[in-house]
């Protein structure tokens, strides 16, 4: 085809549950590509020689040559190229914002002068990767003769994930160490089932000890056995730190301990990792909300009210101190928390939360913002309004306005360094800490980060831990 050709096919729409539905469930809420809706938008792609699309994702893939198979309709083919540098084309091809790298490079979006028109490179990754998953046509991936190193892995999201990986197939014997009973670090607790269900992510685990890797749950390094005690003792020849960006901030506002007041990380970890929103099923707990305000304005600020809705929640307001256009969220969660009913309050901001004599929530105090000049990072700064009080009437408030990186391994080890925000420092083409034969990756060196970001430190880190391996 010619590259007008190409301009003249339509871009495919991702299929979705209705949104009245689907804000009642938990089931997937992007219902994926059919093959033939598959082999049209990968048959959009320009393929440029030069590839701009590749300088956009932290992984490298080659997105140029899994486009081409698949537009041939050779899923399994597209698979094993995407496989080349990506793991977890399934995970990746749902909750990466393709919209901010790769997509954002492509020559199509480009000409036709939308990101929105650009090829839609996740909607086919994720078929490929689901095709060959309900077929049972993944290939094996290969590991190299054993070198009798032994690797460790502290953490289970991505960055581990990926860090594992690599190191398993260069021949290295590895155990990841996951803090909780079960692995996946954010991809279980944080994303919510409705984007990304756990069978998938469960799936990506599971192909993990197909190579090798041995994983140790209820294992809490830094409690449970120190990072020195892993080479002093255990005979560890490499550790890989991927502890995450796990501590939920808040916002230093009067009535913050009230009953009521969740951090995102405690409200999603309930109800996705733990499974509260089964009730009758499982024996976690959960706050049964009927008016509740989210705090923040990025994608876990959408997760957190859309996770409301499904708990039953009758009003959801999402407050977020600057304007639309400044919200970090991809614009796909965020249009779908508006069709499901989110409430958008845009420059407004809690100034405090109210509550009864018995210490429990039922209102929060606004005020109304207004956007001044551009601060550090290019976004307005937003300048609060004097006198544009007002009160929202809620039980239930969860604070999404970030998250620190995991303090316990830097707490507990001597001698790793840290920067002042708390994220370990490391080699930034080695991702070797301060202590020889430590390595860290993921959003405890980046600070909270999308997955995709996080496996390109976790692929770095391996092909450090490697090399270090080999002298």
């Amino acid at each position: 085809m010619t590259p007008k050709e190409r301009m003249a096919i339509p871009p495919q729409a991702m299929p979705e549950q209705d949104a009245c539905a689907r804000a009642r469930n938990m089931n997937e809420v992007a219902l994926g590509y059919t093959a033939e809706m598959a082999k049209v938008e990968a048959s959009r792609c320009m393929q440029c020689p030069t590839k701009p699309c590749m300088q956009g994702c932290p992984v490298a893939i080659n997105i140029p040559g899994f486009l081409a198979k698949a537009a041939e309709g050779d899923f399994d083919g597209a698979l094993k190229v995407i496989k080349e540098t990506s793991l977890l084309p399934a995970v990746c091809g749902r909750v990466c914002p393709q919209e901010k790298q790769c997509q954002k490079n492509c020559t199509m979006g480009k000409l036709l002068k939308s990101v929105d028109k650009a090829v839609a490179i996740g909607r086919v990754e994720r078929f490929c990767a689901d095709q060959a998953r309900e077929r049972g046509t993944e290939e094996p991936v290969a590991c190299a003769p054993k070198t009798g190193k032994k690797v460790a892995v502290i953490g289970s999201g991505p960055a581990s994930i990926t860090c594992a990986a690599d190191c398993a197939k260069a021949g290295h014997d590895v155990t990841m160490f996951e803090a909780f009973h079960k692995c996946g670090g954010v991809l279980v607790y944080g994303i919510p089932e409705f984007r990304l269900p756990k069978a998938i992510v469960q799936h990506e685990i599971d192909g993990l000890a197909k190579i090798g890797v041995k994983v140790e749950t209820n294992y809490c390094v830094g409690r449970t056995r120190k990072v020195a005690d892993l080479i002093a003792k255990d005979g560890f020849d490499a550790v890989f730190v991927g502890t995450g960006a796990g501590l939920p901030k808040f916002m230093g506002i009067e009535g913050e301990n009230l009953n009521g007041v969740f951090s995102a990380n405690e409200y999603l970890t309930r109800a996705n990792l733990m499974k509260a929103y089964r009730e009758g099923e499982a024996d976690t707990p959960y706050w049964h909300g009927k008016k509740v305000a989210v705090l923040g304005g990025g994608n876990v600020a959408m997760d957190a009210s859309r996770m409301a809705l499904r708990l039953g929640a009758e009003k959801v307001y999402l407050i977020y101190r600057r304007s639309l256009d400044e919200m970090p969220a991809r614009r796909e969660e965020i249009h779908h928390a508006k069709e499901e009913g989110v409430e958008f309050h845009m420059l407004e901001n809690a100034k405090r939360i109210l509550g009864d004599d018995k210490g429990f929530v039922n209102g929060i105090e606004c005020l109304r913002y207004e956007l001044g000049e551009p601060d550090a990072s290019g976004r307005r700064s937003p300048v609060a309004i004097e006198g544009s009080e007002f009160t929202l009437d809620v039980d239930t408030v969860v604070v999404a306005v970030g998250n620190a990186s995991n303090p316990l391994i830097p707490a507990t080890t001597e001698g790793l360094e840290v920067n002042k925000r708390g994220n370990i420092v490391v080699d930034p083409e080695t991702n070797m800490t301060s202590i020889p034969g430590v390595f860290a990756g993921g959003d405890i060196v980046l600070g909270a980060a999308t997955v995709i970001l996080a496996m390109g430190e976790g692929r770095r880190a391996a092909a450090g831990i490697n090399a270090y391996l080999k002298k």
